[in-house]
């Protein structure tokens, strides 16, 4: 492929990105777009991203983002090929090895169809594209994202969000996290039920932190039944107050809470990385996924580690035996976390920060 080779040699005009979900993923892929924005200032940046992921980032700055809704069925791809059609990229990163987003990379137009090494790659990603990544292993999601831009030939990373936050949603979170009350966010339930932990040691961790530390707790999720059960189950379990806000914010709304919150405890979810996106510090729950792929970028010293154990005792073997990537969402798996390790953690966590206030 003559001239089509990466990586380029003068700037490309424009990129497009498809990696539509989840919002985890979405948010490890700013990063990636700041530093090409920072080598590359006059390429056009295109990304197709899902639609309830759109209005996590869909006002970012220097981006055209186009929303695919999976939802519509096979209109949602026809309103993705009418939004790209007579356009041609220099390059499609292709960061999603998922049958849909496969279909939806036939509406990209590109002479470099860049994607995962063969290791990596599943559901026919591989008849997808026409150019790889290098294979690596033990690589953290947002470090394997960076490898496109790398191969592009993307020389330094920015570490970078800026993800916009409209003064409305400031405005609700100000309400909820005044200035001078040092609140700990619970966000108590991934997208996977089985990564959830026990709504009594949450309770138990909550009073923890109002008892000894004197913080306001506040709970976000979304409106779903079993993100509102948790809540109410949380709730009901504590001895002291606590706010809940699950299904009654927006999403801008909740990055702006996270923003303000001192510190936010969750499992494998997309809040606990939009917290790192906004720079408050995570208190991860593993043990159904490897903290070491998939914790919080900046606060995996935070996490409680339980992923080995759960590998030795749901899966027979240990967690340096198992494919890079496996998770044990097995019944019961989150019990191997008990309450004292997050307290222990918490402890620790709190302890830095005021030693260090910045």
């Amino acid at each position: 492929m003559p001239g089509k080779t990466l990586p380029f040699t003068r700037p490309p005009a424009e990129l497009c990105i498809l990696r539509l979900s989840a919002l985890g993923d979405v948010t490890h892929m700013v990063p990636v777009v700041r530093s090409i924005q920072a080598q590359w200032p006059q390429t056009r940046i295109t990304w197709c991203i899902g639609g309830f992921e759109h209005k996590l980032l869909g006002d970012l700055d220097g981006v055209e983002l186009i929303p695919f809704r999976k939802g519509r069925g096979l209109e949602g791809y026809r309103a993705l090929y009418r939004a790209l059609r007579g356009r041609r990229f220099d390059a499609l990163l292709h960061a999603q090895v998922a049958l849909r987003a496969n279909l939806a990379s036939l509406a990209v137009r590109a002479d470099r169809r860049l994607g995962y090494d063969r290791s990596r790659a599943k559901d026919l990603h591989g008849l997808f594209i026409n150019q790889r990544i290098p294979a690596a292993t033990g690589q953290h999601v947002l470090d394997s994202f960076f490898s496109f831009a790398e191969t592009l030939g993307v020389t330094h990373r920015e570490l970078r969000w800026d993800i916009p936050i409209p003064e409305e949603a400031r405005a609700f979170a100000v309400r909820h996290i005044p200035d001078g009350e040092p609140t700990l966010v619970i966000s108590p339930c991934s997208s996977h039920a089985l990564r959830n932990w026990l709504p009594e040691r949450y309770a138990a961790v909550a009073d923890h932190a109002v008892g000894r530390y004197g913080y306001r707790v506040l709970l976000t999720g979304g409106p779903s039944t079993l993100e509102r059960e948790m809540g109410e189950a949380i709730q009901a379990r504590m001895q002291h107050p606590a706010t809940n806000l699950i299904g009654k914010d927006t999403i801008k709304q909740l990055l702006a809470l996270l923003q303000r919150a001192e510190i936010v405890v969750s499992p494998d979810s997309g809040p606990m990385h939009m917290a790192t996106a906004v720079g408050t510090p995570v208190l991860g729950l593993h043990a159904a996924s490897n903290p070491r792929r998939s914790g919080p970028y900046l606060s995996r010293q935070w996490c409680v580690d339980r992923y080995d154990e759960a590998a030795r005792r749901f899966l027979g073997r240990p967690a340096a035996d198992l494919k890079w990537g496996t998770k044990i969402e097995k019944p019961g798996v989150m019990e191997l976390i008990d309450t004292a390790a997050v307290i222990a953690k918490l402890d620790g966590l709190v302890a830095s920060l005021r030693a260090d206030p910045a």
